[in-house]
């Protein structure tokens, strides 16, 4: 199944993860902003005069984000996180 987020929306899975005593935590359970790869984005927003605002962010981007933002939704037993591309922080890599 193929991913396409509408608007300005990130589809995202989060790249670290920590293992501890047979737990693995994922950077979501940390009260600090979190790395992340990008799955999928949509084609952008309509700002007030109705025109296109493109996102920049593409696929494979790594971002960094306020793992509190982020809604969470499983989709053939993976689970994505999704938040808007004004809520990132900012990217590296790519």
């Amino acid at each position: 199944m193929k991913i396409q987020p509408l608007s300005d929306f990130v589809f995202l899975r989060y790249k670290k993860q920590e293992k501890k005593s047979g737990v693995i935590l994922s950077d979501v359970s940390k009260n600090k902003p979190a790395e992340a790869e990008v799955v999928a984005v949509g084609k952008g927003r309509l700002d007030k005069s109705g025109n296109l605002v493109k996102t920049i962010l593409k696929k494979g981007d790594i971002i960094i984000i306020d793992s509190f933002l982020v809604q969470e939704i499983e989709i053939n037993n993976e689970k994505y996180f999704i938040l808007r591309e004004g809520e990132v922080f900012g990217k590296y890599g790519n």
